[in-house]
């Protein structure tokens, strides 16, 4: 199902839900995606997902009312994605892990953000209270952006993160809520 359809300079993009046929790019994409900035959690090739992982992932988040996982495609080739995880203990049933990842290539063209914006529409018609994550905390336009969505900062993990600069960073823990 295709649910927004918008223009970049590099052509019109396609945000839809996720299809196991996509396993592949979507692997190649994650180690690609992970070399290109520290932002994200692991280094290229690390936590590697192969095509029978994402495959496994896919028929998983489709068959769960509390997951989410999206892609977006520009002239057939995906260049991001973004997943909302979900608990299936009932204490935490209100509430969603987001996570995004656009290639390096397509930064600025508001991909990242209408993954986003995507991903809460689709919680608060799903009875979704609550959409967490976290950010690294010089990724600062990320932080604005989710800001902008309504998210706050919830709490901080103290020199969480060594990069390859060799100094610790920050993780924000960040939260929005629908009243």
């Amino acid at each position: 199902m295709v649910i927004l359809q918008n223009s970049v300079c590099h052509g019109k993009y396609t945000i839809r839900s996720a299809h196991e046929s996509d396993a592949e790019s979507l692997s190649e994409l994650r180690v690609k995606i992970d070399g290109e900035t520290e932002n994200m959690d692991r280094e290229k090739g690390k936590a590697f997902i192969d095509i029978p992982g994402f495959k496994e992932i896919i028929k998983f988040d489709s068959e769960s009312h509390r997951n989410l996982f999206l892609v977006a495609v520009i002239h057939n080739q995906i260049v991001g994605f973004s997943r909302c995880e979900g608990s299936v203990l009932k204490r935490f049933s209100h509430k969603i892990e987001f996570g995004v990842c656009v290639a390096k290539e397509y930064w600025g063209y508001g991909i990242g953000k209408t993954l986003l914006t995507e991903s809460i529409l689709w919680a608060d018609t799903n009875g979704i209270k609550k959409i967490t994550l976290n950010v690294l905390e010089t990724n600062e336009k990320a932080i604005i952006l989710y800001k902008k969505h309504g998210f706050e900062i919830e709490g901080v993990l103290k020199k969480d993160k060594l990069l390859s600069d060799g100094h610790y960073y920050n993780t924000l823990m960040m939260g929005r809520w629908k009243e």
